[in-house]
């Protein structure tokens, strides 16, 4: 909250603990270089940039942006259309990069001014980019389902498999919401003309993306290939897209390269503090007094669940999702295999969990990115009033995904 890194922070707290435990001390810490090693040497941890550079390569070649035009064309004329063109929008842009920042910045600048402009409420607005900005989180290939594949020591095609149909149950929510709010209050978000636009032009601007979710989800899906390995095709395929949207350059690919460098070492310098922290917070005995507790005081799934959910959404209010998955996330999974609870249905209830955490104030980062993006256009208060029922429709389909378990089983 004072403004260190959240990386070092773990470090250290983990050096301090080792050095006031008497029974631990420094030597602790000669397993850490072996654990290091293994987060480098991972293989499924690989996709992790591979899927972040093709999500840049992506932003940069003006391919969302023609897909945004598009979409605001096709369903601009009917009441709530641009909302719903900037849903679906961040849904093909979710299961064809994944990455929340881009996707939210870029709709921040296209559609933002689009809807203001033609009279859409600003908290509507900004509360639909946002939240549509955040499906990277649960619509595969995200990267926090490859992370928590690793972590939880699950199939990671399994939870993209898992992850599709409540993926598009928050997708249906966001819509049916958009729908019925723009039915009752109809200056909120009115319908307007529209130029009508050539099949083939809004064909050229569709199939491109959904070529390469095809490419992606369909390679992992078929079991062709592992999910690094798909992501090296992703990263092949958003390239000739650039070409073939004439937008390719080295300096896209310089640009690219480098924020992929920057994004993955963020990443990967919080997971070795997290493994510096997990490594001293078991040897203290912390895993066993947990798993104590809710295998013998508690004993019922549901309420664990419950209350891992509650604290997942507490914490999510001010920390980062990567660390909530590389600290709390492998404390909670012993009690899955004590309690009988299936990981793989656990990991998708996390991951929904975790994209509220995008939308929920104080340190909601899909919040900075869209008033960072918007500058003056609409306010923090309007942007924080806009995202409330959208954090409801989460949480409505994270008690969904609970209460009917099918959704996430139906594609395994």
């Amino acid at each position: 909250m004072i403004g260190f890194e959240v990386a070092f922070v773990f470090g250290s707290v983990a050096i301090f603990f080792a050095l006031i435990s008497p029974e631990l001390g420094l030597d602790v810490f000669h397993f850490l270089p072996f654990r290091i090693y293994g987060i480098m040497s991972n293989f499924t941890l690989m996709a992790v940039p591979l899927f972040i550079f093709m999500g840049l390569v992506l932003e940069k070649s003006k391919m969302a942006e023609d897909l945004l035009v598009s979409m605001s064309r096709l369903f601009g004329s009917l009441r709530g259309g641009l909302a719903i063109s900037v849903v679906l929008v961040g849904a093909i842009l979710a299961a064809s990069t994944g990455i929340v920042s881009a996707s939210v910045v870029m709709m921040s600048v296209i559609a933002l001014p689009l809807m203001l402009k033609h009279g859409y409420s600003p908290s509507l607005s900004s509360g639909t980019i946002a939240a549509s900005g955040t499906l990277g989180q649960i619509i595969p290939p995200s990267i926090v389902l490859i992370i928590l594949g690793d972590v939880m020591s699950v199939s990671v095609g399994d939870l993209f498999k898992g992850a599709v149909l409540p993926g598009l149950l928050l997708v249906s929510l966001y819509i049916v919401y958009i729908l019925i709010y723009a039915y009752i209050k109809k200056d909120v978000a009115p319908a307007i003309k529209v130029e009508p636009q050539g099949i083939l032009r809004t064909l050229n601007s569709i199939l491109p993306p959904l070529l390469l979710i095809f490419i992606v989800l369909g390679s992992i899906f078929a079991g062709i290939a592992s999910p690094t390995e798909s992501a090296a095709f992703g990263v092949l395929g958003a390239v000739i897209l650039s070409i073939y949207k004439q937008s390719f350059s080295f300096e896209m690919i310089r640009y690219s390269s480098m924020a992929t460098l920057k994004l993955s070492g963020m990443i990967f310098m919080i997971l070795i503090g997290a493994t510096a922290f997990s490594l001293v917070f078991n040897e203290l005995g912390g895993s066993d007094i947990i798993l104590e507790f809710f295998s013998n005081d508690i004993a019922d799934p549901w309420i664990f669940i419950a209350f891992a959910m509650l604290i997942i959404f507490i914490l999510g209010f001010f920390i980062d999702f990567i660390e909530i998955s590389f600290i709390v996330v492998p404390i909670m999974v012993p009690i899955l295999d004590e309690l009988g609870i299936d990981p793989i249905w656990f990991a998708i209830l996390i991951a929904m969990n975790l994209q509220a955490s995008f939308l929920t104030p104080p340190f909601g980062l899909s919040l900075f990115f869209l008033k960072g993006a918007a500058k003056d256009m609409v306010t923090t208060m309007q942007i924080y009033k806009g995202i409330i029922p959208f954090i409801l429709l989460q949480i409505l389909a994270l008690g969904l995904v609970m209460l009917f378990p099918d959704l996430v089983f139906a594609f395994l």
